[in-house]
């Protein structure tokens, strides 16, 4: 961890009320930790894909529900997933750089999982200040005012998408190619990675269109490669579907599950201010090893990710540290800090119980309104 220079050592930033934030200042604090390391990021994904590929291959090799195959399956899952997690810093590094990176991703990961990086770049609208928590967010649902019922269809939803991603690439990908219209309804209603389903994605450019195919189209052939060889080689291929399957769920799962805390979800109508995207938004600085496991990648740092997404992950430690020792207690950044996931989840799970609570209240009264305006109605009628 590098250390704080001694130029560092300034007044802490302006910022004790919330209308009274400084991200200037804060950025002036961080600002020599924004170059992306190659040799970090190239070591994480090969080491990590390396020993996710052998522990994947160990799970058959055990005997069948023995620990040592679940052992395996969960390390597998694990580092598939923070393989998987690098997509969100593909997306923010600068357009032109780390060129061989996105290759080597896409082809290690982005396509065996059917996630090629084209179907992550709606995030960027999720940190357009205009367009965060609002109808052209994807990655935004108002779950707070939703009910808890959302909790569960989400997490749910995990078991289904492995056969809709096979859908979208083994089907509706060679209908594109010779139809415009399926083209342009999967472009814009099946080509993203968002949360809410009602959410269109604008078609892009001709140039972006090139790369789009070129990505869809591996997928395609890595679907049909597979589908060949489950009915042309017996019995072999069906154990790894199976274990495929269990680890796209286990996958998508933890990371559903991670994106219920990543936001308070408080929004539900029109543009929110900068600060109250802030708070909107968490941060879990504490228990480092166990929390990188279900939020890898600096997915941790969420709040700290929404006031500068272009921080590279291996950063954004010592970047917290630092504006937790320049911003005065109480600021808007520290109250971005929560202490567990499971404090995290149980006050998501109780702010829905309360809006549900208001929900029916509200009905009551006015169910109560408008019977009493029937009775003065009948009344003045007699």
């Amino acid at each position: 961890m590098s250390h704080t220079p001694a130029d560092r050592k300034q007044a802490p930033l302006h910022c004790n009320k919330s209308d009274d934030f400084s991200l200037a200042e804060a950025r002036k604090t961080i600002g020599d930790l924004f170059k992306p390391n190659p040799w970090i990021y190239w070591t994480d994904l090969l080491l990590s894909f390396s020993v996710a590929i052998f522990c994947f291959r160990m799970v058959r090799q055990c005997e069948l529900f023995s620990w040592q195959q679940a052992a395996f399956f969960v390390v597998s899952s694990l580092l598939f997933y923070r393989l998987a997690m690098f997509i969100h810093e593909l997306v923010h590094l600068r357009t032109g750089t780390f060129t061989a990176f996105r290759v080597a991703w896409n082809l290690l990961v982005g396509i065996p999982f059917l996630m090629p990086s084209f179907v992550y770049y709606t995030h960027l609208d999720h940190h357009r200040r205009k367009h965060y928590g609002t109808d052209m967010d994807g990655e935004y649902l108002p779950i707070e005012y939703e009910g808890r019922w959302q909790i569960f269809a989400f997490v749910g939803a995990s078991f289904v998408v492995p056969f809709l991603a096979v859908f979208r690439f083994l089907i509706l990908t060679p209908l594109t190619w010779v139809s415009p219209a399926v083209r342009d309804w999967a472009f814009k209603h099946a080509s993203s990675m968002v949360i809410d389903p009602k959410y269109i994605r604008p078609l892009p450019t001709k140039q972006a269109m090139r790369l789009i195919r070129l990505q869809e189209g591996l997928c395609f052939l890595w679907c049909l490669g597979v589908l060949v060889g489950a009915l042309t080689v017996g019995g072999y291929p069906y154990p790894f579907l199976i274990q495929a399957y269990c680890t796209g769920v286990f996958i998508l799962t933890i990371n559903a599950v991670r994106t219920l805390v990543a936001h308070r979800w408080h929004n539900h109508e029109g543009e929110m201010t900068f600060l109250e995207q802030l708070l909107d938004s968490v941060n879990f600085p504490e228990n480092m090893w166990i929390t990188q496991l279900w939020a890898p990648i600096g997915t941790r740092f969420h709040a700290l990710h929404h006031m500068f997404p272009s921080l590279p992950y291996h950063q954004m430690p010592e970047a917290h540290r630092r504006l937790m020792e320049v911003l005065p207690e109480g600021s808007p950044y520290h109250q971005t800090n929560e202490s567990t996931f499971t404090h995290a989840f149980l006050d998501l799970w109780r702010r829905c119980g309360i809006r549900k609570a208001e929900r029916n209240a509200n009905a009551l009264e006015t169910q109560s309104a408008e019977s009493s305006q029937v009775g003065n109605e009948m009344a003045k009628s007699a």
